[in-house]
């Protein structure tokens, strides 16, 4: 028996089904990841076709169905789309980022999404706010959902051993900052500002972050990168197209 429902979430990607259907994938509050049918909706004269685009911050209402629920009502809660497809570092990093959301909360329906629910909507509004570099906002998000799913990297302490830092080497295949007597083979050693940006990222110091160089940046991004791909074992498509500014006053 079909249950109707309503929830808000983010539009994570959208498919085309049949000549006028379409079928969107959301990361909801309440019911973690959903794929709806949307109805008509490529059609011309679609009254909320436009509402269900990626970025965008809708309020759904849907039925369950066999193999996928149905939407027949959509508000707009925040057009954050159009705040981020016009400006290529934007888009390119909120691509990202839908991907990386898109990939930890696995199963649909899922209810252990809140988090990453909260984590998506607060780095899309950043995105379309441009009060902030895009790839620090893709780095903070991809930092906090990993540390969601138990996957931090170590940074103030050994990966290994907990042995208190600061340290020199970093490796991804063993969890982050590592002492000289843990280091594995293969680790990197980032300069001290490439750390402090990293926790500075995650948990939210804003001031250290923007005052962050262009090369400081660069090395951060892609630790954090390297780490994150190393945990869902297989790279993210968008990733590759992400725009990394080397002048911090680019915004």
């Amino acid at each position: 028996m079909s249950t109707l429902y309503r929830d808000t979430g983010v539009v994570l990607r959208v498919q085309k089904l049949g000549e006028a259907d379409r079928i969107v994938t959301l990361l909801t509050r309440r019911s973690g990841k959903i794929r709806a049918v949307a109805k008509g909706v490529r059609r011309t004269r679609s009254r909320w076709g436009a509402r269900l685009e990626p970025f965008n911050h809708v309020d759904v209402q849907c039925y369950t169905g066999r193999s996928l629920d149905v939407i027949t009502q959509c508000q707009t809660l925040d057009a954050f789309g159009s705040g981020v497809v016009g400006d290529y570092s934007r888009y390119t990093a909120g691509c990202a980022i839908l991907e990386t959301a898109d990939r930890l909360v696995s199963e649909e329906g899922s209810g252990d999404s809140m988090r990453v629910y909260l984590l998506l909507v607060g780095a899309v509004r950043a995105l379309a706010g441009r009060e902030r570099d895009a790839s620090l906002i893709l780095d903070a998000f991809l930092l906090r959902a990993m540390s969601h799913a138990g996957w931090a990297p170590a940074i103030s302490e050994c990966a290994k051993c907990a042995a208190p830092g600061p340290h020199r080497a970093f490796s991804v295949q063993g969890g982050g900052a590592v002492c000289e007597v843990c280091r594995p083979p293969g680790s990197v050693l980032p300069g001290p500002e490439t750390f402090a940006l990293l926790d500075a990222l995650l948990h939210g110091d804003w001031p250290i972050a923007d005052a962050a160089t262009g090369p400081t940046r660069r090395d951060t991004s892609g630790l954090v990168a390297a780490h994150l791909q190393w945990h869902l074992e297989r790279q993210l498509r968008s990733l590759p197209f992400v725009e990394r500014k080397g002048d911090p006053s680019v915004h």
